[in-house]
């Protein structure tokens, strides 16, 4: 078999995300053609669901076959390059279960960020979350190595990326570090983006953004792996920065605020509740998009969890850090919320749900924020009412 060309995927790519429109300017693409995503991606995890119903990663690299590894390379997905921390694909001997906390991000969700970046030549940007380094080897190929800063807060992934980098030509400025305080040695920056999910918007983000300056990141804490939103933000000149959602999107939690998995006796946990009483919403609702972000809005630094033990299914809503719970269970006639702690975790969920519902259930994209020196504020801006309003939380709490 004739070995794949990487030079022709990789313009195969680019025409795949111009058709679906995430590809709109010749800078860009100019850049997803001359990257070369096989440097940053010599091996990965494929993932499929087990019988056992959690997800196998299985290792892929290039001596598995060449054609059939650069062919994945270069498809419009994600693929996982470490397990829970510390396993990579070169270190496992074959399928491996955990969690994701590194990976290449899908190409289109790359592309797209860029494209909402509204760069110019000569432009300095802090991105946080190296990752595999590709993303940081579009930057550089658009905007000049020398006005890339990039932040990996994994020393292995870091060295790692940075290797890429080199071999890929470019010798930006690659700092291991924790992202959630930027990097101040080289600020002001033009941009910033972030290719990992965060609970608010850090200030050091908004301190190190120059004035008019543009800050790009996905808000949404830890506890759920999906409805966080896309936020962009002008930086404003009296220390602020201002913005709204402008679209769905998923990325892995930033390592500072990972939550540790609940575990042990949930139901002990949840034993003793200031309150009982029936409540009209279903957690079932949580499973759709828009709730959920809801719930980050409502119950910042919550998770989210549901067990069955013989033939109860309970889901609960806990807060460590507020030492606070809602505990949710069924009966014929339909669902009874427990809640303890200083905070009613479920009426704060109920009351933003119903808000929404009421407001006509708009888009996430109606959602503005504003972030100050002290706290974060979200609102719909058809509904200035439905508004929530949070202090800026202790780094990593």
């Amino acid at each position: 078999m004739t070995p794949a060309d990487p030079a022709r995927l990789r313009r195969v790519l680019a025409g795949h995300l111009t058709a679906a429109g995430v590809l709109k300017t010749p800078s860009w693409r100019s850049a997803v053609e001359a990257v070369p995503r096989e440097l940053f991606l010599t091996s990965f995890f494929k993932d499929e669901t087990g019988p056992d119903g959690l997800a196998h990663y299985t290792p892929v690299s290039r001596d598995a076959g060449e054609t059939e590894w650069l062919t994945l390379v270069h498809q419009d997905e994600t693929w996982t390059t470490q397990i829970d921390g510390h396993v990579t694909p070169d270190t496992a001997d074959g399928p491996v279960t955990g969690f994701p906390t590194s990976s290449s991000t899908m190409p289109a969700t790359v592309v797209g960020m860029n494209e909402a970046l509204d760069v110019d030549d000569g432009m300095k940007v802090l991105e946080i979350g190296t990752g595999t380094g590709y993303s940081t080897g579009l930057l550089c190929h658009r905007l000049g190595e020398d006005n890339i800063t990039t932040v990996e807060v994994d020393p292995a992934v870091a060295r790692r990326a940075d290797a890429a980098l080199e071999e890929a030509g470019y010798s930006t400025w690659t700092v291991t570090g924790d992202g959630l305080l930027g990097h101040p040695r080289r600020a002001p920056y033009d941009r910033t983006v972030a290719t990992c999910a965060v609970r608010r918007i850090p200030y050091a983000w908004v301190r190190q953004t120059r004035p008019g300056g543009i800050i790009l990141a996905t808000v949404g804490p830890s506890a759920w792996s999906y409805g966080t939103g896309l936020a962009k933000l002008t930086v404003q000149g009296d220390g602020g920065a201002e913005g709204r959602i402008i679209g769905r999107t998923s990325f892995m939690p930033a390592r500072a605020e990972t939550a540790a998995p609940l575990s042990g006796d949930l139901s002990a946990r949840a034993a003793y509740a200031d309150s009982s009483r029936r409540t009209s919403l279903s957690p079932d609702v949580l499973d759709e998009w828009m709730p959920a972000f809801l719930t980050q809005l409502a119950a910042p630094g919550a998770q989210w969890v549901r067990t069955i033990g013989g033939d109860q299914e309970t889901a609960y809503l806990f807060d460590t850090g507020r030492e606070a719970f809602a505990a949710l269970t069924v009966d014929g006639s339909g669902w009874n919320v427990r809640q303890g702690g200083p905070v009613a975790l479920w009426d704060a969920v109920e009351n933003a749900v119903t808000a929404w519902r009421e407001a006509g259930e708009p888009d996430i994209t109606s959602i503005r924020l504003k972030v100050t020196r002290t706290a974060h504020t979200y609102w719909f801006d058809s509904r200035p009412a439905l508004r929530w309003t949070h202090p800026h939380p202790p780094l990593g709490a």
